[in-house]
């Protein structure tokens, strides 16, 4: 039976965005929102931090058609906005049958990224009303492209994570990989890697490095270093979580946690922290399934 350590995972704050991509089959939508969140696994190099959250059925979306939610984060909310922009106006806009509203409509403050997004139409675009929201639609070729007015940002938090260790490499990431999946039921979180093979520390002994790997979780460097692994501990994963609050992270772990622990050959579940270098928000696993 797999242990849980008495440790927490190191969380810090970032601004949200989530954009609904509505298209004509669930397939578009959620490849559309693939190619929207690319290189955004983590703020260390990536611009942002985005993913996939969730599907949408019609009777939630604006325009009645299927879609999926995805994520956008980052610390500063002028870069933000610049992500929206750049994601939506060259990912969404040219991917055919998708339109791009407000994933969420319940922000106290909004972004008017659609606003900038429809001089792309030139003079030609014009403002309609979709689902009870203010949009623009853009002419394109394949007829119009429809964009939400403003896009709402809050507060949200990054960097929740756990850990797997297991006997052999298979079995971590079968582990991990489940634990994905059964995250991916939990509204409003990402997993922007979502699998990470290569977990980082803060820091390194090269001046011109801000991260490097973490030593203490890599199987080859053990009797070497200060290990962190077990005996016998053949695999490591990472999993982390970013969402729209510290509850719905916390959730999202838990479900996680819960799944990998069940996968034969698991050996601990443990978090990676830095002793406050990295946020302010401590998620001790213990404190998840009280």
């Amino acid at each position: 039976m797999a242990v849980i350590e008495d440790t927490f995972a190191e969380a810090f704050d970032v601004k949200v965005s989530r954009i609904l991509i509505t298209a004509f089959d669930y397939h578009t939508a959620y490849e559309c929102a693939k190619e929207a969140t690319g290189f955004a696994t983590s703020i260390i190099m990536c611009p942002a931090e985005a993913g996939v959250d969730r599907f949408a059925k019609p009777e939630e979306t604006p325009d009645g058609r299927v879609g999926v939610y995805a994520m956008v984060c980052h610390p500063d909310e002028e870069k933000l906005e610049k992500q929206l922009l750049a994601r939506i106006g060259q990912c969404v806009l040219p991917y055919p049958t998708t339109s791009a509203f407000n994933g969420l409509p319940n922000a106290e403050k909004t972004l008017r990224v659609g606003y900038k997004i429809k001089f792309f139409g030139d003079g030609f675009e014009e403002e309609v009303v979709v689902g009870g929201r203010r949009c623009w639609r853009i002419p394109v070729m394949e007829g119009e492209f429809i964009v939400e007015d403003s896009f709402g940002v809050m507060d949200g938090i990054a960097g929740g994570n756990f850990v797997i260790m297991a006997e052999t490499q298979a079995s971590a990431f079968i582990a991990a990989k489940a634990a994905v999946d059964a995250i991916s039921s939990v509204d409003g979180v990402i997993t922007p890697f979502p699998i990470v093979a290569s977990g980082s520390k803060v820091g390194s002994r090269y001046r011109f490095l801000k991260a490097s790997t973490n030593e203490r979780f890599c199987p080859t460097l053990k009797g070497k270093v200060d290990s962190e692994l077990p005996d016998g501990v053949k695999g490591v994963y990472e999993i982390v979580v970013n969402g729209v609050s510290l509850d719905a992270v916390k959730k999202a772990m838990r479900i996680g946690i819960s799944v990998a622990m069940k996968v034969p050959g698991v050996v601990k579940i443990t978090a990676v922290n830095f002793e406050g270098k990295l946020g302010r928000h401590k998620i001790w696993l213990s404190d998840l399934f009280e």
